[in-house]
């Protein structure tokens, strides 16, 4: 079993297990799971690219009549993402280890929810940690590609909920053009006055609702402590809409 810590999310609400020397969760994980408001009793959730699983632990947390799933490519992250489920007692939530360039047919059509934080880099020099590469480096699918994938998850009327960097707004949302409506950004700001640097994407399947784009979140405060609603996000676990 890979070495790794024992770490806490939602103000130690739920136990964790990370690589001591691998990809690690950040605080990206718990504001995309904050952007689910309500979830049906046996819906179900798809994290496609789950890593250490903290997207569905929370999810798992806040939604326990939903089924939860997560995918992942990395071995490893799945083994310790499952450990980390039984440990708080989630048994909605299971991880399997899955390869996104191989998608099956089962998959399409069959979710309620798909949320995904896909690799940001595109074109970054990628970690010598071969983990960390895997997690934040597109290799052999792209960002169009990963998306489309994911709407195709989708059953019909379905949301989808992506975290990824700004300047991906644009691809982000030629994917989303014409299968999807509702579409909501939230700009996510370091500090106040700064440009955002990450943006959060939400969108239902099959609808034709005007896109909104929202006031942005700022996340820290000018002394670097956390603003009061990420506070509210990061540690209460409250939905980003709320």
């Amino acid at each position: 079993m890979t070495q790794h810590t024992d770490d806490y999310l939602l103000d130690r609400r739920i136990k964790i297990f990370q690589p001591v020397d691998g990809y690690r969760a950040s605080s990206d994980a718990v504001l995309l799971s904050s952007a689910i408001q309500k979830v049906k009793n046996g819906e179900k959730i798809l994290d496609l690219g789950s890593g250490t699983g903290a997207i569905s632990l929370c999810l798992a947390h806040r939604f326990p009549a939903a089924q939860i799933c997560g995918f992942e490519i990395q071995d490893e992250l799945v083994k310790l993402s499952n450990q980390s489920a039984k440990a708080n007692g989630f048994n909605n939530l299971t991880f399997l280890n899955c390869d996104l360039r191989q998608a099956q047919n089962s998959w399409f059509g069959q979710y309620d929810h798909v949320i995904t934080n896909p690799p940001y880099a595109k074109d970054d020099m990628p970690s010598p940690n071969k983990s960390k590469a895997t997690a934040h480096n597109l290799n052999d699918i792209d960002l169009t590609a990963w998306l489309k994938l994911a709407l195709k998850c989708l059953r019909s009327q379905g949301r989808i909920y992506i975290i990824n960097r700004a300047e991906a707004i644009d691809e982000i949302l030629s994917v989303l053009y014409k299968h999807t409506g509702a579409i909501t950004i939230v700009p996510l700001c370091s500090k106040s006055g700064q440009n955002a640097k990450r943006v959060l994407v939400c969108a239902r399947k099959g609808v034709h609702t005007p896109t909104r784009i929202l006031p942005p979140l700022i996340i820290h405060k000018a002394d670097g402590s956390y603003t009061t609603k990420a506070q509210k996000i990061l540690r209460d676990g409250i939905c980003l809409f709320d």
